[in-house]
């Protein structure tokens, strides 16, 4: 699959963080702060330790019932966007493509909404179609109420608290094997190289199968 030269993708983030405002201090785990990018090895921000990601299951674009028990035993990514809030989820989402272009071990990944109403199923097909990932990722609905303590539990803002509020808090968790959160991407720390690093190393941990 063809990748977008790294001057678009940067050009895409520095747009994105422009036009919203990117700052490392806007997000922060659900159980506590977070510890320096590379402080532990990882490219992202590690998460402190023995934190459980939020149980939940959400129906799919197929209508599929989904839930994020079911992926353990696998890394998982787990990411936050929207079909029309473009640049920013543009840059989430080629960024993700990226780091699944990178690796030979491909890890589920996990898109929930942030704007239900917006997300039609052909809304959301023609996104994935736009940035290459039909087929790649699992997109997660359902209704604001239901979708409430999930955006809490990952300390994001849902369009509904405005567009610059989503962008500044949207982030990317990664899901080990046991089902614990372990490392956060916010927007201007996730390159596809990053990304697929931490994969890897969450996969190569101890008892992991070696891949990617």
């Amino acid at each position: 699959m063809k990748r977008r030269p790294a001057w678009l993708l940067g050009g895409l983030l520095a747009l994105a963080c422009a036009a919203t405002g990117c700052s490392s201090g806007s997000s922060s785990s659900s159980s506590g702060a977070s510890q320096p990018a590379g402080a532990t090895g990882f490219a992202g921000a590690a998460l402190p330790p023995g934190v459980p990601a939020p149980a939940f299951t959400l129906t799919d674009q197929h209508g599929r019932p989904i839930s994020l028990a079911a992926q353990r035993g696998h890394v998982t990514i787990v990411a936050f966007v929207y079909s029309s809030c473009g640049a920013t989820c543009v840059v989430i989402a080629q960024q993700i493509r990226g780091a699944l272009d990178e690796l030979s071990t491909v890890p589920p990944v996990v898109v929930i909404s942030a704007d239900p109403a917006v997300d039609t199923p052909a809304r959301v097909n023609r996104f994935l179609s736009q940035v290459s990932l039909s087929g790649r990722v699992r997109w997660l609905s359902a209704t604001p109420a239901a979708l409430r303590p999930i955006w809490r539990a990952f300390r994001v803002r849902p369009v509904s608290a405005g567009r610059a509020a989503f962008a500044s808090s949207a982030s990317i968790y990664l899901i080990d094997r046991d089902g614990f959160e372990r490392v956060i991407f916010q927007l201007e720390q996730l390159t596809p190289e990053a990304l697929s690093h931490d994969v890897r190393k969450l996969q190569q941990g101890p008892g992991a199968p070696i891949g990617g």
